[in-house]
């Protein structure tokens, strides 16, 4: 498996990780400490005060050096506890404890079959998070998590076609509602030849008989009138429920992927950030996100987003917004994280969606409250890829995901 060499190479990983972490300079640390130094030494020479739950962390890191032929053992445990958790200790941004065991076990799952990594979903997951908001400098490479195959359900028709809202000829109706007509007709026709057969020889027209035919004529053309109504109206109910479901298709949102360029506090309200979002081309709008008791502003610099840049914009707290960025979040909204498009993903490419694949509307409509029906079906799964009905966001370069599973994404 893993040679010592690499194991080195995984320190120095770690070394550069913690003082970026920590804000300290990764060239205070020497070559020569640590090449003679084991992690937990490594560790205790960088980090002073440890918490106790990041030391339970370095001893994991250093058993698992350590231990000959029972690192699936130690992955499997490593990979239950975060089949509940965003990163390794309480919370979502990564500490300490994320930088030593990720570089750790980065060399181990390096030289494991793509068979033997769909054992720990879970860790490659909370990798995939790490190794894109953690700088581990040029030493680690990033691993590419493109080993589970993602296949969708087939997602009902969103657009009803009208001929199959009946199975017989549609003429059917008509001749329904004719043979009724006609069997009323006849029945009235019988009933004026009664009134004519008992009729008393030399009497005038009966007047009583003639007023009795013209109500039935009348009666005629109220159903025929009636029957057309009713024709229109079965007509009609396709399109309003093709109209109803369109607006209810993630394809009318226009989700595009950008690059948090600058971030900083709003000025009238606590829990607001604004950010000023490249979508390429020269193409940057000013956003307004509840983010501030998440992220500072420093935290969102340079990271990449998933946002909806077809709703109304209009002013948050008197600041401008004209986008959405859209998140992850649990349940009691405990933890919320911006979704992370993948690696190679281009600015300002439209996120697609398997079977969904209606052109999206230039300026989302408030009064329709469309956003209102499509985010319900918004989440992630269980291994954070951000989905619509169970539909991935899908990019050209993979999927989006998130390291909050089964979470909400609004």
């Amino acid at each position: 498996m893993a040679a010592a060499a690499d194991f080195t190479q995984s320190k120095q990983a770690m070394s550069y990780a913690l003082c970026k972490h920590l804000n300290l300079d990764p060239n205070s640390i020497s070559s020569t400490l640590i090449k003679e130094n084991d992690i937990a030494s490594l560790f205790s020479h960088i980090v002073t005060s440890p918490q106790d739950e990041v030391k339970k962390w370095v001893e994991f890191s250093s058993n698992f050096v350590l231990s000959d032929g029972e690192q699936h053992a130690l992955l499997g445990n490593l990979n239950q506890h975060l089949s509940q958790m965003s990163v390794l200790l309480a919370g979502f941004k990564p500490s300490a404890a994320d930088i030593i065991v990720f570089a750790t076990v980065h060399v181990f799952m390096c030289h494991l079959s793509d068979s033997e990594l769909q054992k720990y979903p879970n860790i490659l997951r909370w990798m995939d998070y790490i190794q894109n908001v953690v700088d581990f400098g040029m030493t680690l490479q990033k691993i590419n998590l493109t080993k589970s195959i993602f296949n969708p359900p087939a997602p009902a028709p969103s657009h009803p076609k009208k001929a199959d809202k009946g199975d017989g000829d549609p003429n059917s109706k008509k001749a329904v509602s004719g043979q009724k007509v006609a069997d009323k007709s006849d029945v009235a026709a019988d009933s004026k030849k009664a009134a004519g057969e008992n009729k008393v020889p030399g009497d005038k027209a009966n007047p009583t008989s003639t007023k009795n035919n013209k109500p039935s004529g009348d009666k005629k053309k109220v159903q025929e009138k009636t029957a057309g109504k009713t024709e229109a109206a079965a007509e009609k109910a396709p399109q309003k429920s093709a109209e109803k479901d369109s607006e209810c298709s993630v394809s009318i949102l226009n989700i595009q992927v950008g690059v948090i360029r600058k971030a900083w506090k709003h000025p009238s309200a606590d829990s607001l950030l604004v950010e000023e979002i490249d979508l390429g081309d020269g193409n940057v709008r000013q956003v307004v996100s509840g983010l501030a008791k998440f992220f500072s502003p420093d935290e969102l610099v340079n990271r990449h987003v998933v946002l909806i840049t077809n709703v109304k914009p209009g002013k948050l707290r008197d600041v401008m917004s004209a986008g959405l960025v859209l998140c992850a979040s649990n349940k009691d909204h405990t933890v919320v994280e911006p979704l992370i498009p993948p690696e190679g993903a281009k600015l300002g490419e439209r996120i697609s969606f398997a079977g969904f694949d209606g052109k999206p509307e230039d300026v989302l409509n408030p009064k329709k409250k469309q956003l209102d029906k499509i985010t319900p079906h918004l989440r992630t799964d269980e291994n954070g890829i951000a989905t619509f009905r169970g539909v991935p966001f899908t990019t050209s370069a993979g999927l989006c995901r998130s390291s909050v599973p089964n979470a909400d994404v609004k």
